[in-house]
């Protein structure tokens, strides 16, 4: 069906013009994080500044492709046959890729690197925009919340597989579309359980995690069946009994025992209360308890997995930034000396910066990968406070913006692929930034719109203007 040119003018300007400005203001901060005056001029492409400039129109061009030439219904008839093809080049990237940091995730197609991991976000979101606009479809189904997971674990597992443990991390934004679609509101809650155990596991022992868990999972119990008093009392009780644990195995009586780790008494001191648990799920089978009884149980497999995952799983770089990060060690001069530098040029912006092209960390390149994952401290060294505050608060209109929209929509397929959307953005936003102020770890995934490179920035502009373009239907 032809589309009338007078529905073209219901187009979502404020999003195409936010993405604009965006752009713009990623090309002027490249040509700032890597100016060089013997290549002063901004179109130079020999420098990544003239590079920044051939992927911004070519986006421009691939933009207006999307909304004037692509049939918009081709994207739900299409969506599992590109997923599948993006799985495939996500196979394909382990045997045939070129290695970039450590990362064998990257196709060399000339003189132009393309990352597979990028097309799989778009593919990803209208996969299970397909899926979970069906007919019928109901995600609080087991059978349905397993397909939904096994279609974002899949790529996830991939791109894990290519040692690019950045991109795979944004896979996890896909629960936030989950919770809008109707998933419990304890998922979200185990997952803030999850990182929270992970993290004390990391920076103590897995001793602590569990009498952390030990406590949380009590709690629970008592709030749900109101039983504060007995819940107060089993604390107060068994407390005591958890921490000093360990030295049952100084009693003669456990001598045959005597070998076992500190973490392994309290597992066997922990254990009544695990069993009691599955009893009183079996007998009164209430959703709370066994919400709880699962959780415990995932938590409990999550603490004596992390150091697996941290050792096999994330690479040398990766877990030093983590133990720079949580306090483990402090290496200004090693892993932390990105964070360290990126703070210091975002700080000696001041409220309102030093100038264009007048940032000194940035002039003499203390910052390693500044035009890329460290973007941001080029703006807050040279446009200040101010400068940083109105970046962040153009990224917060865009997501909200895009939520708005996605929440007026006639059809799910656009509204659960516009959260999609949202969600991407919204992580990559908060760990990039996070990670250049030193709150999150550095993992290396870019800012939106902003970073260099074109694969990103294709991305994020099919990404967008997909949207974009299934949103005008909504007017015909």
């Amino acid at each position: 069906m032809k589309t009338p040119l007078n529905l073209y003018r219901k187009l979502d300007w404020p999003l195409i013009i936010t993405y604009l400005i965006l752009v713009f203001i990623g090309w002027i901060s490249v040509f700032a994080s890597v100016y060089d005056e013997e290549h002063g001029h901004i179109l130079d492409m020999s420098q990544r500044y003239g590079m920044q400039f051939i992927w911004i129109v070519t986006s421009l061009v691939i933009a207006a492709l999307i909304l004037f030439a692509v049939n918009p219904k081709l994207y739900n008839v299409t969506a599992w046959a590109l997923y599948l093809f993006s799985l495939l080049l996500l196979i394909a990237v382990i045997f045939v890729g070129v290695e970039v940091n450590g990362s064998k995730s990257w196709f060399m197609i000339g003189p132009f690197r393309f990352q597979p991991a990028e097309l799989a976000k778009i593919s990803t979101s209208l996969a299970l925009a397909s899926m979970m606009s069906s007919y019928n479809f109901k995600l609080k189904q087991l059978s349905s919340l397993l397909k939904t997971g096994l279609t974002v674990l899949l790529p996830m597992a991939l791109i894990i597989l290519e040692k690019e443990t950045g991109s795979a991390l944004v896979f996890a934004s896909f629960i936030f579309v989950f919770y809008r679609e109707g998933i419990s509101g304890w998922v979200l809650i185990f997952g803030l359980l999850a990182i929270t155990l992970f993290v004390l596991t990391l920076s103590f022992t897995p001793f602590v995690s569990l009498i952390v868990l030990f406590v949380i999972s009590v709690i629970a119990v008592a709030l749900f069946s109101k039983r504060y008093i007995t819940g107060v009392a089993l604390l107060a009780i068994s407390l005591p009994i958890l921490i000093y644990s360990p030295m049952l195995g100084r009693l003669s009586i456990f001598s045959f025992a005597s070998s076992l780790s500190n973490v392994e008494w309290l597992s066997v001191a922990i254990a009544p209360f695990f069993i009691y648990l599955v009893y009183k799920t079996i007998k009164e089978r209430t959703s709370y308890l066994k919400f709880i009884l699962i959780s415990f149980t995932a938590s409990v497999i999550l603490i004596f997995s992390v150091q697996f995952f941290f050792e096999e799983v994330l690479q040398d770089h990766q877990r030093a930034r983590i133990e720079n990060l949580l306090g483990v060690t402090e290496d200004l001069q090693g892993a932390g000396y990105n964070v360290h530098q990126s703070k210091i040029a975002i700080g000696s912006g001041g409220f309102a910066g030093k100038g264009f092209l007048k940032g000194t960390q940035t002039k003499f390149n203390f910052v390693p990968e500044q035009s890329t994952d460290f973007i941001f401290c080029t703006i807050g060294e040279e446009w200040g406070l101010l400068g940083s505050a109105a970046l962040i608060g153009l990224f917060v209109f865009l997501i909200i913006r895009i939520l708005t929209l996605s929440e007026r929509q006639k059809d799910s397929f656009t509204r659960i692929f516009g959260y999609s959307l949202a969600s991407v953005l919204f992580l990559h936003f908060l760990i990039n930034i996070g990670m250049t102020i030193g709150i999150m770890p550095v993992i290396g995934i870019p800012l939106p719109f902003i970073s260099y490179g074109g694969s990103s920035l294709w991305a994020f502009t099919i990404f967008l203007f997909i949207f974009i373009r299934l949103d005008l239907e909504r007017w015909r």
